[in-house]
């Protein structure tokens, strides 16, 4: 389907007035539905209950299940009457390996591992719009298309399922990601990059060990490596167009077994973030130089393991304005929202097809990765919502070229 459906085709569009006592009952399953996968939480790869559950749903509905060869994660189509696109709604299903601390009487079953970043706010909100789409089928003018993505916190998700073929034939692509600094009732929409680039560092500084007594006897790399991370700042302060942004952050470090010895190593890992593609090659390339330039200066060796993770999340300009028209159908307000340095690997479907991704408004007191993470569930609804009107603004404008 030609990107020219969506860029330049105005006007009205109709839509069946949900029925009230309808909704009502949807929000109330919604919940409990969103509290079941809240206290079953499975980590990246290891979905296999959430899977089996979300296929349950979506079958109980009579909603047609896609073959995959992945182990966990959901796919299936809604298709409309009429001929026309293929849009895909994505949400991923992934818990994290964090001890809930909500005091929540639906709290996590499972020690160790939480719904800590929302993502069963987002798998409920899809199944939610599945059950819309499928009470509306009829009128679709197309295919809807459900990702139900596995393994987003491992950064990897996506590509397998772009790998797995699930991404073939669709036209465009619309996600969420809770946000608890945003009031309920609110999502935010933008244009262009939302959200950053993520890439992990490793590196191994080798030296020399020699007693504390006797530094001459030895090349130090604790004072090779404290000097590192120092001037791998100035990559932000001196080399980064200051109109432009980047973060160098070393989050751990290790090295050394007892006070009064010189190591022969000491390694740190850390990670950078980017919104442009250029700036992120910029920033990895000078890193690898003043990492070599340093680590000689001191007659050290360092050794750097660069992992590149999702790129920058762009959102396309029509598909966003379209999504923004469809958030005001579902009453929503919507607002521009400071990008986030965050990571999301939805970026690796917008490298394939046109999309937008949102930030939804959902009220929390602690933010993304927190043990006391929580949402307002009077969200689920609204966004369900919003996935449907999303999914019938695109299908309905597509055919009217």
């Amino acid at each position: 389907m030609s990107l020219d459906y969506w860029r330049n085709i105005e006007g009205a569009y109709p839509f069946q007035n949900e029925n009230e006592e309808y909704s009502t009952t949807l929000e109330k399953q919604l919940i409990g539905i969103r509290r079941h996968l809240h206290q079953y939480p499975e980590l990246s790869k290891e979905e296999f209950e959430t899977t089996d559950f979300i296929k349950k749903c979506l079958t109980e509905k009579g909603i047609q299940i896609r073959p995959t060869s992945l182990k966990t994660g959901v796919f299936a189509d809604i298709a409309g009457e009429s001929e026309g696109p293929s849009i895909a709604l994505r949400a991923d299903i992934d818990a994290l390996p964090i001890e809930e601390k909500t005091g929540l009487p639906y709290a996590s079953k499972r020690k160790g591992i939480m719904h800590a970043c929302g993502h069963d706010f987002h798998t409920t909100a899809l199944l939610g719009a599945a059950f819309l789409l499928k009470e509306n089928q009829d009128s679709l003018k197309g295919k809807v298309r459900l990702l139900f993505q596995p393994a987003e916190e491992s950064g990897a998700g996506a590509a397998k399922v772009i790998e797995d073929g699930q991404l073939d034939g669709i036209d465009a692509v619309i996600g969420l990601h809770n946000k608890p600094d945003i009031p309920v009732g609110t999502v935010g929409l933008k244009t262009g990059s939302l959200m950053a680039a993520v890439d992990r560092f490793k590196v191994e500084i080798q030296g020399k060990g020699a007693h504390a007594a006797l530094p001459h006897n030895g090349f130090d790399p604790i004072v090779g490596a404290s000097s590192l991370i120092v001037a791998l700042q100035t990559i932000v302060s001196r080399n980064v167009n200051p109109l432009k942004s980047a973060i160098v952050t070393v989050g751990k470090i290790n090295g050394g077994s007892t006070w009064n010895v010189i190591p022969d190593a000491v390694s740190f890992e850390g990670t950078v973030r980017t919104f442009d593609q250029e700036v992120r090659h910029q920033v990895q390339q000078r890193f690898l130089a003043v990492a070599e330039q340093i680590s000689s200066a001191f007659s050290l060796k360092a050794n750097v393991k660069w992992h590149s993770g999702p790129p920058p999340l762009c959102n396309d300009e029509a598909i966003t304005e379209l999504v923004r028209d469809a958030a005001h159908k579902a009453r929503l307000q919507v607002i521009d929202p400071n990008p986030s340095t965050a990571g999301e690997d939805f970026a690796y479907y917008l490298e394939h097809i046109p999309g937008s991704f949102a930030f939804f408004g959902t009220g929390g007191d602690h933010d993304w990765h927190h043990p006391a993470f929580t949402i307002d569930e009077t969200a689920i609804i609204k966004a369900s919502y919003f996935l449907y009107e999303s999914a019938k603004r695109l299908l309905h404008l597509s055919t009217q070229e």
